[in-house]
This record gives C-alpha cells, structure tokens and sequence, in this order.
C-alpha cells in the first residue's frame, strides 16, 4: 500500500510510473491532486486514482501494439476515461463546436500537446477493425462459444449453416466481400432488392429472406457488442419482406385416427429399422420433438424407479458428439414413459446410437410414411407433438398443465412471473396415463 502526500492541506497521488507503460507514459513520476484534506478519504481514493492509470496505460498498450479490434477498444476506454463517448471522426465533425472544442483540448497531454494515444480515440480517427463479411460467421462462432457450448457436432452443423449462408448470399447481393464495420443501410437494402429479385426468378419465400437479414443483424449486434459499441449501428434493423399470399406454415396434426388405425395396424410400421419405429412410437405418448428423443444418452433413460420417465435436459461434455442442447430453458422437463412409449424405451435402454448427433431421422421417417400411405397429405410426424397437447385439451387438461409437460414457458403463457414448484412426476403421470392411447400386442 502506498501512503498520499500532503502539499499545502490537499493530499495528492505520488507514484513512479512503472517500467512497463514507461513508452506510453512520457512522466517519470505521477502527482495528481486527491481533491481533498481528509487523508482518510485520500487513502480511499488514491486506490481507484492509481487503478484508473493502471487501465489507461494499459488501453494504449493495446491501441498501440494490438489489432484492429484492441486498437478499438481501446479507443473507446480512452475516450470514456476522459469522459466521452467515443465517436467516429464523420460524427465528430457533426457534434456541436463546444463539444468538439472540449475533445481537442482533452486530448492535449502535459506538455501540451496532442497525446498520440488519446488524440486519435476523442477525435474518432482510429479506424474500426476491417474483419470482412467471408471472416464474420467464424468470428462470431468464437463470441458464442459459452452459448453453444452444449451443442453437439450436429447442432453447431446446424448452427453454422444459415449464417454461413446468409453471409454468403450478403456477399453476392454486393458483388464483394466488404467489411464488416462498413456495412450500412444501403448495403441491407441492396440485400433485400437481391432477395427480390430472387424470390421473383427462382420461387424462394419471404420467410427465407427475413431468416437471411434476422442471422445478420444479430450476427452484427454481437460484433458490435464484443467491441464494446456505445452507439452500434443497425443497418438490417426494420429491414423484412412481407408476403401478403403467404401460406401459414402452422404444422398439422397427425390425427388420432390415423395412428390407431394405420400405425398401430400389424405389420404397418415393420418397414423401418427398429431405431426409427420406436423413436416415433415415444414420440405418440410424450410429444416430445424427436431430436429430444434420439439425442436421449443412456443415463437419461430411466427405466428403474417407479415410475419410469425420460429427462429431457442440456448436456455437457468434453466430447462434442456426447453433448445435447434443448432448444429453450423451458424445454428442461421430466416425461413419464406410459403405453407404447414405454415399451420402446425398455427396448432401447442405452438410447439411439443411430440418430444420435444425425439429422436424417425426420426425411427417413416421414418418407416412409407417405409412400406407405400412412401419412395425410400434408401432414409430418412432426405434427405428433401437437396431435399428443390436444388429446390433453381435449381430456380437459387446462393451458399452464398442458404447457408444463409440452416444455412451454409459463412466464410467456401467463404473461407474469411463475412462483412455487413445478409438477410433480406423479401428477404428470396421472396426465399421461389419462390420454394415453390402447397398447397393440405387437407393439407391447
């Protein structure tokens, strides 16, 4: 701990400068006024006085000897540190005379000169860091690492491709490859006449595009975010394209009938290997979405206790084809295992190896289906999921119970906070048990 010193009846900072900033600091020695006579106060003080230089130093460090980016960001500690907001020079030049007045004379250092370091970071002439549109999709898969972080292989695949794409198709729609941190309003629009004119040539929907400039402007407020962007620009806010004639794609249900009828038939569903047939028969009494059943490890099968059920939950794991991510906190629930659901997880105790960390569990299925006249037309086994909350509704099961087993939010459903503890096992079991479908023989 270093002591204040007293000159006069004010106590005052006096510390050497150390080694290390000795390149961006020109002093030997800092004295700076505490601001009071108190050397109980001065002690107090001097601690965030000192830090403060500490930081300062270490931003021009940055400034001097970083890239693009750390040059940035330290433009803008700079800035903030001599209480500003840091501004390119274009706005600068716009800002009022006074504030430009006071910027200019902030940026002088003790001899009265321009401070090389500071200079640049009030007077916006750092240049913001030119990463290009082709880097953006692996810069931000770097930001996002703690929220991808239980993603499987799949899931990052997954992850990664619309945005690779819709970096992609931003590209073309300009004829090059810009940078980042010059992508303005004009260039979103030029975007969205390309989608145009696309979806004029080719067919391609609405709701294509509108994901296209949804992936980029969140791409881009997470870079502006890391880069610590008081003001970030939003050139794809507002930007969409309505389709009046655009179909609802609202998915349909598989109907009850079907299932007892055509699924349940002898024989009917012998076509597909036994993986798939018994992921779809758990998906008939939980409605669950089937990624959360094929992505089930063996430890969230539980089959022992009594009253067997499936976890459905984020898992971590060093190995990324061992990790699982649900697609929202809500989705986290506990589903009782009843009538053919149950019959298939004892088949399967270890999971689903082949569709684990895959995505052609969906195509296969449905396709199976449809040219074995087992599907409606129109109609896709993801429509299980919503067939499986009607037999709830229509067993007289209200929204928050339904919600609680389907892994909606209540927050949302209710519109206000949830207190108190959420539904026991056996009461969801009780559910399950009320609506579930008659057992085949050849299916128990």
């Amino acid at each position: 701990m270093f002591r204040p010193v007293l000159r006069g009846k004010t106590w005052y900072l006096k510390r050497r400068v150390p080694k290390r900033y000795a390149e961006v600091e020109p002093r030997a020695v800092i004295w700076d006024s505490l601001k009071t006579d108190s050397y109980t106060i001065a002690i107090q003080k001097s601690v965030g006085v000192w830090s403060a230089y500490i930081e300062g130093w270490e931003a021009r460090l940055a400034g001097r000897d970083g890239d693009a980016a750390e040059k940035f960001r330290a433009a803008q500690y700079l800035a903030g540190v001599r209480g500003f907001q840091f501004l390119s020079v274009d706005k600068v030049q716009e800002a009022p005379l006074e504030e430009v007045l006071q910027r200019v004379e902030s940026s002088r250092g003790p001899d009265g000169l321009p401070d090389e370091a500071v200079a640049p970071a009030l007077l916006g002439t750092v240049e913001a860091p030119k990463l290009r549109i082709s880097d953006l999709v692996a810069h931000i898969e770097e930001l996002a690492a703690n929220d991808n972080r239980f993603k499987n292989t799949e899931q990052m695949r997954l992850w990664r491709s619309p945005r690779a794409r819709a970096a992609a198709n931003l590209t073309a729609a300009l004829g090059e490859d810009i940078a980042v941190a010059d992508i303005g309003t004009a260039h979103a629009r030029a975007h969205k006449k390309w989608w145009k004119a696309r979806m004029a040539r080719e067919g391609q929907s609405a709701e294509t595009a509108n994901k296209d400039f949804n992936y980029l402007a969140g791409m881009l407020a997470r870079f502006y975010d890391d880069l610590e962007h008081e003001d970030p620009p939003r050139p794809f806010a507002g930007v969409s394209i309505r389709d009046p004639h655009a179909k609802s794609t609202r998915k349909r249900e598989v109907p009850v009938a079907c299932i007892l009828n055509k699924w349940f038939a002898p024989g009917a569903l012998d076509g597909l290997n036994d993986q798939a047939r018994d992921v779809l028969l758990i998906s008939i009494e939980t409605g669950c979405r089937q990624s959360e059943i094929f992505n089930l490890p063996a430890a969230a099968i539980c089959l022992d206790g009594p009253i067997p059920h499936i976890l459905v939950a984020n898992e971590e794991s060093d190995d990324p084809d061992e990790r699982r991510e649900i697609k929202n906190l809500s989705s986290d629930r506990t589903i009782p295992l009843v009538g053919v659901a149950l019959a298939a997880a004892k088949r399967h105790p270890d999971g689903f190896p082949r569709y684990r960390n895959t995505s052609g569990y969906s195509n296969l299925v449905n396709k199976y289906l449809r040219n074995n006249g087992l599907l409606p037309e129109g109609v896709t086994i993801g429509g299980i999921r919503h067939t499986w909350e009607s037999r709830m509704k229509q067993a007289g099961y209200d929204t928050d119970d339904r919600g609680e087993l389907m892994g909606h939010s209540l927050k949302r459903l209710r519109g206000r906070e949830i207190y108190g503890d959420s539904m026991p096992l056996p009461d969801r079991l009780l559910i399950a048990q009320k609506v579930m479908l008659p057992v085949p023989a050849h299916l128990s």
